[in-house]
Order: structure tokens, then C-alpha cells, then sequence
């Protein structure tokens, strides 16, 4: 049985794209940055430690196989979370308004005694973006919970200029790697030589 390790409805919807059946878990990971970790190594330890707190959770089964994701937002290696507040939500789209980020995210396979591991990552170029453009866009509300404050699919969409890599990778599942993924995990390729990176 397939398990997504998320709350995320966008993780959610997007899985269910693949049209594979799962079951969702509702489990809490702390996604904290060590100090000098680097971010694409950060991305991928919490995707694996998703994973690995979901297979937890559902140790009984012994056919089960979970996934966990992780998706942040990075510039200048520093990595941008979830705005805690408007005032951080503004801070954080007018420090990437004009310029290029890259948005990582790992996909994290676990079985009893294996796992797999996929990064991708994409460049996302925002347009140069008015002080008022910014507020009007946080005072939508679509910024809170998501990482680097905006969504792809939402609002954000009229400010990108140019993506480079996976659209559903930014939304928080790339789905053409994560297919390769679950299905080499299938066919039993799946080990910790898999772990791969970009």
C-alpha cells in the first residue's frame, strides 16, 4: 500500500494525478535547518525523514511503501520557509522579485529496509514586482503556508517571467520523476544506491 506522508492538499491532489490509490497521513515532521547544512541536503533529509515517521506510523503493514517530499524555496542558499507573518511574507517576495531562485524538492521513498531518494531542482525568475503588487498579493492570504510566500498555481503565476525545470516540482510533487521513482521502487530497483541527486 502507497502512503503519502503530507497534509498538503497540493501534495494530495497532485499524487492523485498519478492515479495510483493511497492514503494520506496526518503526521508532524520538524523541518529545522542545521547549522552548515547545506539547503539541497536539508531538503532531502526532511523528505527522508517524512517518509521514515510515516512508515512508523503504519509499521504493521508489511507492504507498505511512503512517500515524503519536502519543497523550499532558495536564494543565495538561503533557504526561505513559510512566512510567518504578512509583514515576512512581504519581506520575503520583495527579496525575490527581479531575480532568479531555485525551488528544491526531494522525494523520499520508504519501504522496510530500503528507501530512495530524487532531487529536483528548477530556477523560477520572478518579474520586478511593485511594493503594492506585493501587498495585494499577500493580503489574498495565498502566501501563508507556502514556501518562498507564493504559489505557482495561484496568484504568483502573473509575476513569473520564466520557469526552468518542473512546474509541479515547485507546486510541491514533480510527478514525472516521482512515477520513475515509485516504479523502479516497484519493480524492486529501489535501494539506497538510488539515492540520487542534481
Amino acid at each position: 500500500m502507497l502512503y503519502l506522508a503530507s497534509r498538503s492538499p497540493r501534495r494530495n491532489e497532485l499524487l492523485s494525478r498519478l492515479g495510483m490509490p493511497f492514503c494520506a497521513l496526518d503526521l508532524e515532521v520538524p523541518e529545522q535547518r542545521a547549522p552548515g547544512e547545506a539547503a539541497e541536503a536539508y531538503v532531502r533529509r526532511v523528505a527522508l525523514d517524512k517518509a521514515q515517521a510515516g512508515l512508523a506510523l503504519v509499521g504493521d503493514d508489511p507492504q507498505a511503501v511512503v512517500l515524503g517530499s519536502d519543497t523550499e524555496v532558495v536564494l543565495d542558499d538561503r533557504v526561505y520557509g513559510k512566512p510567518v507573518d504578512a509583514a515576512d511574507a512581504e519581506a520575503m517576495l520583495a527579496s525575490l522579485a527581479g531575480r532568479s531562485h531555485r525551488v528544491i524538492t526531494a522525494v523520499a521513498l520508504a519501504a522496510h529496509g530500503r528507501h530512495a531518494l530524487e532531487t529536483v531542482v528548477s530556477e523560477v525568475t520572478f518579474a520586478p514586482m511593485s511594493p503594492a503588487q506585493i501587498q495585494a498579493y499577500v493580503a489574498t492570504g495565498e502566501p501563508m503556508g507556502k514556501a518562498g510566500a507564493y504559489a505557482i498555481q495561484g496568484g504568483a503565476e502573473r509575476f513569473i517571467s520564466h520557469l526552468a525545470g518542473s512546474y509541479s516540482g515547485v507546486m510541491g510533487l514533480p510527478l514525472q520523476q516521482t512515477a520513475a521513482l515509485l516504479a523502479a521502487f516497484a519493480a524492486g530497483a529501489a535501494d539506497d544506491s538510488m539515492d540520487k541527486g542534481e
